[in-house]
Formats: C-alpha cells, structure tokens, sequence
C-alpha cells in the first residue's frame, strides 16, 4: 500500500510540473500581445485545464493500457517512469525548452518497462499509431491551420486599421487562450490519470481498467495548480523568441493548436500540446515571411522534442532498479 500512495503521489506531482511547464501553451501568446496581464493569463488557464480534465477518458486509457503491457507492468515500473518524466520536465523547465511533458511521460513508461520486461513489456503498435504518428502529422496541421487561418484574417479584415485590429484580435484571444487552456487540459490531465489508473490496476486495487471519479478531480486540480504557478522561463521562449507576435497572429496560432488538440483528444491520441502549439506559432510567424521566425530557436524546441522520449526512458531506467531496491521484488 505505500508504494501505491508513492507512486499516486508521484504522478500528481508530475501532473503538477506538466501544469508549470505547458503553462506556456496556453498563456505565452495572449501575454506577448498584451491581450491579458500574466496573473489574470494563467488564472484563466489553471480554471481551464481543471474543466478541461473532464472532458473525455479515451486519452487517459491510450497512456494507461496503449503504451506498455497492463499485466507485466506492477506500481514499481509506474514509480521508475513517473521519476524519469519528472526529472526530464524539470530539466527542460530550468533550460527554458518548451519540451513535451506528455512525451517524457510516454518515455518514462517504455524505460521502466524494458528494463523490467524486456521488449514484450512495450506495446510497440499503440506507441507507433498513438504517439509517433501522430507526433508528425499533429504540429505540421497545426502548422498549415495557422498559417491558413491568419492569411484568411488578413483578407477578410484588411479594411481594420492595424490599431483596431489588435485591440480587437485581443479581445478574441480570451477566447481562444481559453479554449487552447481547456484541450491542454482535456488532453494533459488525463495522461495522468491513465498512469494513476494503471497503478491502481497493477496493484489489484480495481478489478477492470477504468478511470476513478477522484482520479479525475485529483489529476485536474493537480494540473491547474500547476498551472497557475506558471512557466514563465518557457514562456519566455515561445511567446517572444520564435517570433515578434501580434494580436491576430496569436490568435490564429491559439484558434488552429486548440482545434488539432481538441480533435486528437477525442480520438485518444495522447498528444504533445506543446508540439502542436509550438507549430501553429511558426504557422502563423511564416505568414509574414520567412525571415520573421527564428528558425534557429525554433530547431532548439525540434531538436527537444526529438530528445524526450529516449532521454526519459534513460532516467526511468536508470530509477528503477533504486525503486526495486527499495520497495523490494
């Protein structure tokens, strides 16, 4: 039984630091172009990812049953995974990569259950349709959604002044730094949530995979707190670093990432939402011109997204055989 309060505590502390750390998905654009104040910024958020963590569980069973095997996998190879997403998201925070929490998670998971299990412990077919191909496919449409998105707001709205324009695109940011806040939380929360459930399971303490009504509240507060406490080093790098961002083109940028985030939920892909907010962000940067997106920040963040998930499996792997020490078995 402790090792399986450990392991719960653990992941809501991941949840809490996947919270601090995508606080930049959904916040930096509307800071950056002045459309809300930072606190009220990620007031506003932390509420959304806390309603957002209801929205569906499809995602929450993909992580909990899609990524490794359900009946090789015991509370000590959740612990060993959730120690190496954490260690990763921590890092990357203190570097100020807007790196995938969702994907040092994934990372810690296959880790933990190779060095337990061997390869028979991942679930390779859920992990290639899941997470890899949709890793791809998901910042490139976030990509052409924006950039699509904003040429179209250039045309219909030509006739603005560049003045009512941006105070306008501000006001329609409340609305799209909610939504994009809302599918961060639909889709992040329940990745936690899935591991929580997988403990669970593992340990015998429910009989059939399903998601707990008190694991949905624990992982959306655990979230939302996370994300009030804001990410401001990321932040930082994707509000102002990729690109010199206005009014409409943060709008753009929220309005295509919130759409693609919000369709991959539904379906369970268990998506990194700072990949794809990072895309729409150089979507709607290129609409200017090409020049206009430092494309060298942008090939650190690529470079980061590459490095997640073998670099999380390393540390799980290397955490569990301390965690086997410790708790035995």
């Amino acid at each position: 039984m402790t090792l399986l309060v450990i392991t719960i505590a653990a992941a809501l502390a991941f949840d809490f630091t996947n919270g601090f750390h995508d606080t930049a998905n959904a916040v930096a654009t509307s800071i950056s172009t002045r459309a809300l104040s930072p606190r009220l910024a990620v007031l506003i958020a932390a509420i959304a990812n806390l309603a957002g963590a209801f929205a569906t569980t499809a995602v929450a069973k993909t992580v909990g049953k899609g990524i490794i095997d359900t009946g090789l996998a015991n509370p000590k190879t959740v612990l060993a995974a959730v120690i190496g997403a954490i260690t990763w998201n921590l890092l990357t925070w203190w570097l100020g990569l807007p790196s995938s929490s969702s994907h040092a998670l994934i990372g810690g998971l296959v880790g933990a259950a190779l060095v337990q299990s061997g390869e028979k412990g991942v679930e390779w077919h859920g992990i290639t349709h899941k997470v890899l191909i949709p890793a791809l496919w998901a910042p490139t449409i976030a990509f052409a959604g924006a950039f699509l998105l904003l040429l179209a707001i250039y045309w219909l709205f030509r006739w603005m002044t560049p003045g009512l324009a941006n105070r306008s695109f501000r006001l329609g940011q409340l609305v799209t730094g909610t939504w994009v806040a809302f599918t961060h939380g639909a889709n992040d929360a329940q990745k936690t949530m899935g591991v929580i459930a997988l403990a669970l399971y593992a340990n015998g303490s429910i009989d059939t995979f399903y998601i707990p009504t008190w694991v949905k509240i624990a992982a959306g507060l655990a979230i939302g707190l996370g994300t009030y406490t804001g990410g401001w080093r990321i932040m930082r790098t994707l509000g102002q670093r990729v690109f010199q961002m206005d009014a409409p083109a943060g709008f753009a940028a929220q309005a295509a990432s919130g759409a693609v985030i919000y369709a991959s939920t539904r379906y369970g892909y268990p998506l990194s939402t700072t990949h794809v907010v990072s895309g729409a962000v150089m979507g709607s940067g290129a609409t200017k011109r090409l020049s206009a997106v430092r494309w060298g920040v942008a090939g650190n963040i690529v470079f980061a997204w590459i490095l997640t998930i073998p670099a999380a499996a390393i540390v799980a792997a290397g955490m569990w055989f301390p965690v086997k020490w410790i708790f035995g078995g």
